[in-house]
């Protein structure tokens, strides 16, 4: 087998993201076989090389998948146009994960503030935020960043590697920027504002007034990952206002 299909089959069946260390020690012979007397540094350049053409050649519009760099690694994921295809195929198979909305505040806050310590958080949220951070801890989604050195020296809080990897993202250099969620949520709300009532609209009587429906505040939201992938397994918190977050490895 050549080195670059060893690569590929490495990073197809890799559950997390290959590192070019990890790829580099698993085909180190066949690196150093393929040209004579090559020493360790000339065999772990022929190894990136033969993995940026990996990327090159999936990056093409001839593949529905992509060879990725996300937490400090490689792996393999669908390509954003395939999102509707891949998301239709994924609800077929098993419900979609889903991530309660004050667990998703608060690792949205931990995300953009980091570190941050329980009372900032609670702070912007406007509410205690310490049993959500016990979950997100146990999710592996944040970790312990040390201590504050303030009075009463609070704990420090990070987002983890587990993170980066269930959103998609390379680093939280990746995250959208104020800017880009203020517009996005003026699409949001252009979208849903009703349509103009047609002229020939017909009133309603007085029976029927006090019965206008309201949005269900339980319905589930979906949030992609950077690379609109498919769904991988559970990481939620409490089953009230579910979110539903998609990994980006793609499904064998």
């Amino acid at each position: 087998m050549s080195l670059k299909a060893q690569i590929e089959a490495i990073v197809y069946a890799s559950e997390t993201p290959a590192t070019l260390e990890q790829i580099f020690q698993l085909v180190k012979e066949s690196a150093l076989a393929e040209q004579e007397n090559a020493d360790e540094a000339v065999a772990k350049s022929r190894v990136r090389a033969a993995l940026e053409e990996l990327v090159a050649e999936y990056g093409a519009p001839g593949h529905g998948i992509e060879i990725r760099q996300v937490a400090g690694g490689y792996r393999m994921s669908t390509k954003p146009e395939q999102h509707d295809v891949v998301r239709a195929f994924a609800k077929s198979l098993k419900p979609p994960i889903r991530l309660s909305l004050p667990a998703l505040e608060t690792l949205a806050v931990i995300a953009y503030k980091q570190p941050a310590t329980v009372p900032e958080i609670s702070e912007i949220r406007g509410v205690d935020s310490g049993g959500v951070i016990a979950t997100l801890l146990d999710r592996k989604l944040i970790t312990t960043a040390g201590r504050k050195a303030v009075i009463g020296r609070p704990i420090l809080y990070k987002t983890t590697k587990d993170f980066l990897m269930r959103f998609g993202l390379k680093d939280v250099n990746e995250l959208p920027s104020m800017e880009e969620f203020e517009k996005l949520v003026a699409e949001s709300f252009q979208m849903d504002e009703p349509a103009p009532a047609a002229e020939n609209s017909v009133e309603p009587d007085a029976g029927e007034t006090g019965h206008a429906t309201e949005s269900n505040s339980n319905d589930p939201v979906e949030i992609n990952s950077g690379s609109d992938a498919i769904v991988s397994e559970t990481i939620g918190d409490t089953p009230e206002e579910p979110i539903e977050t998609h990994s980006s490895k793609a499904s064998d």
